[in-house]
């Protein structure tokens, strides 16, 4: 699998890279024009950020019933195989969901003591900060779904007693397979349970980190657009 392949014409690292880069110069030097085209992103964006805090929160209930789930199972003499494994499938949905809610929210550490001289100087520390840290989520969402397809190809699986259903598994094919092909994917289908591909707990990875990364690009448009970074604290009270 090529790391950095044609997409339209263009090479894969122009679409992560210099196109989001050159909005963020539109979003700096046409900031009252690019708010108005923005700002029912800006709003549709906010609600992702939402479900997938929430998607987080479920993962994280989740744990807990497999937890009481092995507690019974312990004190009933039932065999709970693969519990551990999907308890970690879990932990790792939970934290990749968790991050571009968190982010918006102000919830991920940052290092604000440079941001106290005067407010010219906090503005364009904060807008290099958000810029290095999209470039760099945005490679990191690349090579996680690289990691995902690779897991595909190579058939890589747990190392647990951890199964799904298979018809899990070509659900989930379906995205990522044209309509006119559904009726082919699913004559091969068996009703049965298979040891997990890892490519299925994967996801979560690749999808908290590219919502991660789309997150911090957003939120450099925004303080281009604005001169305010919005990236605030919940305050509790």
């Amino acid at each position: 699998m090529n790391d950095w392949f044609n997409l339209l014409g263009l090479p894969l690292w122009v679409w992560l890279f210099v196109f989001p880069t050159c909005l963020t110069l539109g979003c700096l030097l046409f900031s009252a024009f690019m708010a108005r085209v923005l700002r029912p992103v800006w709003k549709l964006l906010d609600c992702v950020y939402a479900v997938s805090g929430i998607i987080s929160a479920l993962f994280m209930c989740l744990i807990l019933l497999i937890i009481l789930a092995q507690m019974f199972a312990r004190w009933t003499g039932i065999v709970f195989e693969g519990s551990t494994e999907y308890a970690g499938y879990a932990m790792a949905a939970t934290s990749f969901f968790a991050l571009s809610y968190a982010l918006g929210k102000g919830s991920h550490i940052r290092v604000s003591i440079f941001l106290n001289f005067n407010a010219f100087t906090a503005k364009w520390l904060d807008i290099f900060a958000l810029f290095v840290g999209s470039m760099i989520a945005t490679f990191f969402a690349r090579y996680a779904v690289k990691t995902n397809f690779m897991s595909g190809m190579l058939n890589d699986r747990t190392q647990g007693q951890d199964q799904v259903p298979e018809a899990l598994v070509y659900i989930l094919k379906m995205f990522i397979t044209y309509p006119k092909d559904w009726a082919a994917l699913w004559m091969t289908y068996e009703e049965k349970w298979i040891f997990t591909p890892m490519w299925v707990p994967q996801l979560s990875m690749s999808i908290g980190t590219i919502l991660l990364a789309i997150c911090l690009w957003d939120h450099l448009y925004r303080m281009a657009v604005t001169g305010v970074n919005s990236i605030k604290e919940e305050v509790l009270k």
